[in-house]
């Protein structure tokens, strides 16, 4: 499942599809219980930074960042513009996910995000 997303990534996925393939596997509906876990994981390593789940939730944030800057060609991955980019990606991708998640509307929040890329299209991410 999430090694499947990865080795796409790995074979050249770059950018703005980088981001719709992750949006993409995130709004499935079948991994839902899944992505419920991951949220309840993140949260309890925020609210409980000494317990079973410390530093969750900073790994997790530096995972895909490391994952999305994978996916940039190196001029733009070393530099301070790229790393704003993947930071900016990861907030709509995860805050979408939340939405996602607490209320089923696939529809909006796909939209949204839709929307989000069309904006880095434009802006010749």
């Amino acid at each position: 499942m999430v090694a499947h997303v990865l080795a796409q990534l790995a074979q050249g996925r770059a950018g703005v599809a980088a981001a719709e393939l992750v949006r993409a596997w995130l709004a499935a509906a079948e991994h839902r219980p899944l992505l419920r876990l991951w949220a309840e994981a993140y949260a309890r390593s925020l609210v409980e930074p000494g317990g079973p789940w410390a530093g969750f939730a900073r790994a997790t944030v530096d995972d895909w960042l490391d994952v999305l800057a994978a996916c940039r060609p190196r001029p733009e991955r070393d530099g301070p513009e790229g790393a704003v980019r993947r930071t900016l990606a990861l907030a709509v991708l995860r805050g979408a996910l939340l939405d996602l998640l607490a209320t089923d509307d696939e529809q909006r929040v796909t939209a949204a995000v839709h929307r989000h890329l069309e904006m880095l299209r434009r802006d010749g991410a």
